[in-house]
């Protein structure tokens, strides 16, 4: 929502990539890092050839274990360890996709999150409760294909709402 004022979230898109009686998992999609790819493949030693991947921006997928990395990716491909988010969205978390994507074999569309944003069991649906955030069925559209400074404004849309027109203060009828 256009009011959240924790800095970690303020106009964020989060992918839910799990949720349950436990917790929930989610991915922030629409803030980049001051890092690129290459800083990624180099750290895990990962050889490479100078071009646009390395050049591809890292975003900073929530708060949470920030040095863990995660590839949302187009649904396609055998990892080691990959969570079906739906029929089209994967994220996966081990390193044999980041050796296949240096090698030009990964997936074509994908994206690289470091952190992750995580809510114990009950706790993302009270703050849903209490209108900290609007749910939006996910869209790959939003996902690969928007620059990151589009998709909040995009995700709203996708609910019909325009999010700079939305009051600060909510209720319940």
């Amino acid at each position: 929502m256009p009011a959240m004022a924790d800095p970690n979230f303020a106009q964020t898109v989060t992918l839910v990539c799990e949720h349950g009686p436990r917790g929930a998992l989610g991915l922030i999609l629409n803030k980049p890092l001051p890092m690129r790819m290459g800083e990624i493949f180099s750290q895990l030693e990962i050889e490479i050839a100078a071009g646009p991947l390395c050049e591809r921006q890292v975003l900073r997928g929530g708060p949470m274990q920030t040095d863990r990395g995660f590839v949302v990716h187009r649904a396609g491909g055998e990892w080691d360890s990959t969570l079906k988010v739906s029929e089209v969205i994967h994220v996966t978390t081990s390193r044999d996709i980041l050796a296949a994507m240096a090698n030009g074999e990964g997936p074509g569309e994908a994206l690289v999150a470091l952190g992750y944003a995580g809510w114990d069991g009950g706790q993302l649906e009270d703050e849903i409760r209490a209108n900290a955030w609007l749910n939006a069925p996910v869209d790959p559209g939003l996902v690969f294909d928007l620059p990151f400074e589009s998709r909040w404004e995009a995700a709203g849309r996708l609910l019909g709402v325009e999010l700079s027109r939305i009051s600060p203060i909510s209720g319940n009828a």
